[in-house]
């Protein structure tokens, strides 16, 4: 690595605010701020998942990320007179950690290890976009669901075998790859007799890695 490179783990952003931050538990489906809302925090989630959603003026709505512990969203606050640009929900029972924009600012202005910290976090984010439009641009629906199975399970980053994997139904799987509820029912049929996925009624859904990196490859 370049001693130019800034590492970033998320997990340790929110620890330097030491006594500036707050945590609460938020419940199944409870709404931890809307779309339109002054932007006025940012969050990063301790225990559980979290939804984001943009809906449109027609009321359209797409799930633009499932996230889960570790994970940092809401720092667009940190632009002066921001809204927010989707609702974040909790899709289970979540320990979320929140720190006032006001406390974000001074910590940035005041804390030359937090403010690397939260570049490194913004590069990284700044990737991540840039990897979606991408993969929206020239992979089919499959790949971009083997993409996201992968991603919700954070198997590339943490380099296990396989993962449990975060509450959600196959509409919320179809808005983030932006296809229908039929064409994400057929291939995870698909995978699931290929052997690249597990899951048997109400069970929970097991990914398997090599399997789809095969398909990711290909």
């Amino acid at each position: 690595m370049s001693r130019h490179t800034l590492p970033f783990n998320s997990r340790n952003l929110l620890k330097r605010a030491g006594a500036q931050k707050t945590t609460r538990d938020y419940y199944d489906r409870q709404t931890i701020y809307a779309q339109g809302d002054a932007a006025d925090a940012m969050f990063q989630i301790q225990h559980g998942n979290v939804k984001l959603v943009v809906e449109s003026p027609r009321g359209k709505q797409a799930v633009i990320a499932i996230l889960g512990p570790g994970d940092v969203f809401g720092e667009g606050c940190v632009v002066k007179g921001s809204l927010r640009k989707s609702t974040a929900t909790a899709l289970q029972l979540s320990t979320i950690t929140c720190v006032k924009k006001e406390a974000l600012v001074r910590l940035i202005q005041q804390e030359p290890e937090f403010a690397k910290l939260f570049i490194a976090y913004l590069l990284s984010r700044l990737g991540r976009v840039e990897e979606d439009f991408v993969d929206r641009l020239f992979n089919f629906s499959e790949k971009r669901l083997a993409r996201i199975l992968l991603l919700l399970t954070s198997l590339g980053k943490e380099g296990r075998a396989e993962s449990p994997f975060p509450r959600i139904n196959q509409q919320q799987l179809a808005q983030m790859v932006g296809t229908t509820r039929s064409r994400v029912s057929h291939f995870m049929n698909k995978f699931r007799k290929l052997g690249l996925v597990d899951y048997h009624g109400g069970a929970a859904l097991t990914v398997h890695r090599n399997l789809l990196k095969a398909i990711l490859q290909s």
